[in-house]
């Protein structure tokens, strides 16, 4: 586990944060522009980037082994956090609030921030599995993710259809099946205008959702984060308690040090810009979950070093 490179992407995403709140702070982005940025990356750079992460792994019986098992581990994962947060976060009154930190709990930035981090710490290896890893991500979130924002609205439903036919598992599926492909076909290099085209738009996930966040964290009040008490123990629940309850678990099933170790650091990621996107697009207290947003990924930056290295110290 490499720790110099996962603070070096760190240090990146710090100064990410910093440059979208100087941007939201000098009106470079507006709330316009804000709102416009999401779209883009809900509807055509994530749905890119899951293809180009899957698409592009090179096929073997090992990495299928590896990619059924990260995809399990993805599935297993976001089930067991489901289950934490439905309890966890019923001390939390007011519907709204406790909705969104649930769906905030359950959510990581598995793929934005989560892709990056897992390079740095486990190299490509860590990349291979977070790309699989995300296909549970969005299993979960365009089914229980819905129900959960649908408790009380009779406008927000799940259905057969926003279950299939959606921005994460469409992709998932096409992603997968071009990698199974190079079983029948042979690892087929694709052509470069084609890998290149799907490297340029995944590539703009990461930079752009974090600038996003730092633009959303200029328009709070330092004084509202305060006024909230669910905030705060929303971020305990997040990037301190789960996290080490992921970890023990890990120890006690006796998980190779390398899974144990990728789980503990999926689980201390901060919650999805999804998140304050799906909020938005449902007139769901969008400000409240801006401030989540922001708020754990602003200190997931000191959290996510101290829970790895008590990781690597427990497991190891």
């Amino acid at each position: 586990m490499d720790m110099l490179a996962m603070l070096s992407v760190i240090g990146m995403l710090f100064l990410l944060l910093a440059c979208g709140f100087i941007c939201r702070r000098t009106g470079v982005i507006d709330h316009t522009g804000s709102k416009k940025l999401s779209e883009l990356i809900i509807k055509v750079g994530q749905p890119f980037m899951i293809v180009s992460a899957l698409s592009q792994q090179e096929y073997t019986t090992e990495n299928l082994h590896l990619a059924l098992i990260a995809t399990g581990i993805g599935i297993g994962m976001h089930v067991l956090t489901a289950a934490f947060a439905f309890f966890a976060l019923k001390p939390v009154r007011n519907l709204d609030e406790r909705k969104i930190c649930e769906f905030g709990t359950i959510f990581a930035n598995t793929g934005f921030l989560g892709f990056p981090i897992m390079r740095a710490l486990f190299g490509e290896k860590g990349l291979f599995m977070a790309a699989f890893y995300i296909i549970g991500f969005n299993v979960l979130l365009w089914t229980w993710g819905i129900v959960v924002l649908g408790r009380g609205r009779s406008d927000i439903r799940m259905t057969a259809k926003k279950a299939f036919f959606n921005y994460g598992t469409i992709p998932c599926v096409i992603g997968f099946l071009v990698f199974l492909s190079r079983a029948w076909f042979g690892n087929y290099v694709i052509p470069d205008a084609i890998s290149g085209f799907l490297n340029a738009l995944s590539n703009l996930c990461t930079p752009i959702s974090v600038l996003v966040t730092g633009s959303l964290l200029a328009t709070v009040r330092v004084r509202s984060f305060f006024e909230r008490k669910s905030i705060w123990y929303l971020v305990a629940i997040k990037l301190l308690v789960w996290p080490v309850l992921v970890c023990l678990l890990a120890k006690l099933f006796r998980l190779p040090s390398m899974y144990a170790l990728f789980c503990t650091a999926m689980a201390a990621l901060p919650s999805a810009s999804t998140v304050a996107m799906l909020t938005e697009m449902y007139d769901i207290e969008p400000g409240y979950s801006s401030q989540i947003v922001g708020l754990t990924t602003l200190l997931f930056i000191g959290t996510l070093p101290l829970i790895m290295l008590m990781a690597q110290w427990i497991i190891t």
